[in-house]
């Protein structure tokens, strides 16, 4: 129970405060000068997500995503039982994040371009979207079963995955807002609803098809034979 809520922890702070920079200070500029623009928001879920790797990494892993926790089982570092118990809180964990920010929004003003930090597709993108949450993710995936391997240095891991991140959402929030993770993306929607909600299922699809590829990628070039 400590890694599941380990878990749940580590994802209600990366949708806090990845999402949250995104509600409060999403935009380029403004007038109040907090704006943080792109790179300010894909530093936030990157820091977020070395922060809870070298705090709850040591008990759970810190997936903190069901993609990663798809690809972990997958590459059998997990049994199927913790892999879906991982998910559970996973989402549980996103959804507190986004209740916190539904609170924040609801009893004060926000100057981001969003309200809930959901993920989204234009008109007529939806081929551009499934590509990049699946490419993206299959990029994040694979860079977390090589820095976790053995024989990889360790060590270094948590920062390595968490620039990952940063460099994932300099280029992919354009296209959806960036996903490549399933609970991240199900609890904004639910607040935001409308076109979020019916579009919420790419934004599973996607980045789990890519952290399958990725398993098996790994599993086909890992030198450990893991």
């Amino acid at each position: 129970m400590k890694k599941y809520v380990a878990e749940m922890i580590g994802t209600m702070v990366l949708v806090l405060m990845g999402c949250g920079s995104a509600v409060f200070a999403g935009n380029a500029a403004d007038a109040v000068g907090t704006g943080v623009g792109t790179l300010g928001v894909a530093l936030a879920f990157g820091l977020s997500i070395v922060a809870m790797a070298y705090s709850v990494g040591k008990v759970s892993g810190c997936h903190v995503n069901p993609a990663v926790t798809l690809g972990v089982w997958l590459s059998k570092r997990m049994t199927g039982k913790d892999a879906g118990m991982y998910m559970l809180f996973q989402v549980i964990g996103a959804l507190v994040g986004s209740s916190v920010l539904f609170a924040l929004v609801s009893t004060g003003a926000h100057n981001g371009p969003t309200a809930t930090g959901s993920n989204s597709f234009a008109e007529g993108a939806m081929a551009q979207a499934f590509i990049a949450e699946a490419v993206f993710t299959f990029i994040f995936v694979l860079v977390i079963l090589g820095v976790t391997s053995k024989g990889a240095n360790n060590k270094f891991a948590g920062l390595a995955i968490g620039l990952t991140l940063v460099l994932i959402h300099i280029v992919c929030i354009p296209i959806t807002g960036t996903s490549v993770n399933p609970a991240r993306s199900i609890a904004p929607a639910l607040f935001e609803g409308g076109a979020a909600l019916s579009q919420l299922w790419l934004f599973i699809v996607a980045p789990l098809l890519g952290a399958a590829i990725a398993a098996f990628t790994w599993k086909a070039i890992d030198e450990e034979g893991e």
